[in-house]
């Protein structure tokens, strides 16, 4: 099977439980399980990872790169939602 035929899968890993699956490659299999074992044997070698995640890539949305300021710009007038300015008093500790 050719890679112009295989599809291609992204990956993403789970470090530990109660962190997020984060992307960390994309490659070329037949079905989900073949991506599966080709995931874990590629992205998971010295023990990285607890769960695996693989999407086809045909089935993700993404944007366009040309609509950044449509979708993007607005959110740098919204101070509020980065707080980074604010006096934390020692008592509190971390948040």
């Amino acid at each position: 099977m050719s890679k112009e035929t295989t599809p291609l899968w992204e990956v993403f890993i789970r470090p530990r439980n109660g962190l997020a699956h984060r992307h960390c490659g994309s490659l070329h299999a037949a079905d989900a399980e073949m991506a599966l074992q080709a995931a874990r044997d590629v992205y998971t070698r010295r023990g990285e990872g607890t769960s695996i995640w693989v999407v086809p890539s045909a089935q993700i949305t993404a944007s366009d790169p040309k609509d950044k300021d449509a979708l993007f710009e607005p959110t740098a007038e919204k101070i509020y939602r980065h707080p980074t300015f604010y006096d934390i008093p020692d008592e509190v500790g971390h948040m």
